[in-house]
């Protein structure tokens, strides 16, 4: 058999029986979304509406809950409890990190610290009977520079008791310490322990005070009466009192280094060997220029604060040869 289609035609169809529709909402301009709207959430009786069956009555119902697919909560427990062991091995991890960083400081702290060894340059205690005695001239060895002057020790290594650099004044040029800081920070100790220092066994202190360069002044803490040599070759141009309160304590002494013309290297707090004269010949190291006087009852010394006496020291300086005026 053999079915055609046809159109739907209106006008012959008999149209099916009608049922009754009720309006349950009343009048549609009286329609308010805060009433009508939120029915689910504030329970509000409601009138029923014209043509509605008997004993039919309007009530709110609580939204359905979202239908969760089969496994999903099987699912969601195992997501959380993943998420709970990974929080668990993160914070491991960063327990683990923590103490390995606190084992590194501590092992760099004493690497630092621990492990400083005392020289016969930094000796603070009380001076023995032998350091009493008259020591000789000092071995060579280079305590500070400046450009391409070399300035050495300029008394005995074994009566030395501290080194210390400090400003002396606007003309004086800045020197250049060798060997080590011993009173830096704890970062610039930290980055010398890491990248190394300069190889010498010197230890100088960095004094507060003063105006010019902070590097300036040069003391070499030294016992009163300790033999003070030359700390560079050249001539003697000059020895004058060293005037203090108005009155003369000492001697000042200029040498005109070798090699060097520009600048003159003057040392101070001393009285002047006999022997010495403006125009005598110096070497480094060899000769005798004088003896370390006591100014403790006219100055308070920087140094002392790094020793167990008076800060007692020779003073040098290294100044252009044009600020120095020749005494008449």
């Amino acid at each position: 058999m053999t079915f055609r289609a046809r159109l739907y035609d209106r006008e012959t169809e008999i149209p099916a029986k009608q049922g009754t529709v009720a309006d349950l909402w009343g009048v549609e301009e009286e329609w308010s979304f805060p009433t009508a709207g939120a029915l689910a959430l504030k329970r509000e009786p409601q009138e029923p509406a014209p043509g509605a069956p008997r004993g039919w009555k309007a009530v709110n119902v609580p939204p359905m809950a979202a239908p969760q697919a089969p496994g999903l909560a099987t699912r969601s427990r195992a997501r959380k409890r993943e998420e709970a062991r990974a929080r668990a091995r993160r914070a491991r991890r960063t327990a683990a990190l923590l103490v390995v960083a606190v084992v590194c400081l501590v092992v760099l702290l004493l690497t630092v610290f621990g492990r400083d060894a005392p020289t016969t340059v930094t000796f603070t205690g009380p001076a023995p009977a032998e350091r009493l005695l008259p020591a000789g001239p000092p071995q060579p060895q280079v305590v500070s520079t400046q450009d391409n002057l070399r300035i050495q020790l300029p008394v005995n290594q074994s009566r030395v008791t501290a080194i210390g650099y400090h400003a002396s004044g606007s003309e004086a040029l800045a020197l250049e310490p060798v060997g080590t800081q011993a009173n830096a920070g704890l970062v610039d100790r930290i980055v010398r322990r890491l990248f190394g220092q300069n190889g010498s066994d010197l230890r100088y202190y960095l004094l507060d005070g003063g105006v010019g360069p902070r590097t300036g002044g040069l003391d070499i803490g030294a016992p009163v009466d300790t033999d003070v040599y030359a700390p560079v070759d050249g001539s003697v141009i000059a020895v004058s009192d060293q005037v203090l309160s108005g009155r003369a304590y000492g001697v000042r002494i200029d040498i005109q280094p070798s090699g060097n013309p520009g600048v003159v290297v003057s040392l101070e707090n001393l009285r002047a060997d006999p022997a010495l004269t403006v125009g005598s010949t110096v070497s480094s190291g060899r000769t005798k220029i004088g003896r370390i006087v006591d100014l403790s009852k006219v100055e308070r010394a920087g140094l002392a604060r790094y020793t167990q006496d008076n800060g007692q020291h020779v003073h040098i300086e290294v100044l252009p040869a044009t600020s120095v005026t020749s005494p008449s």
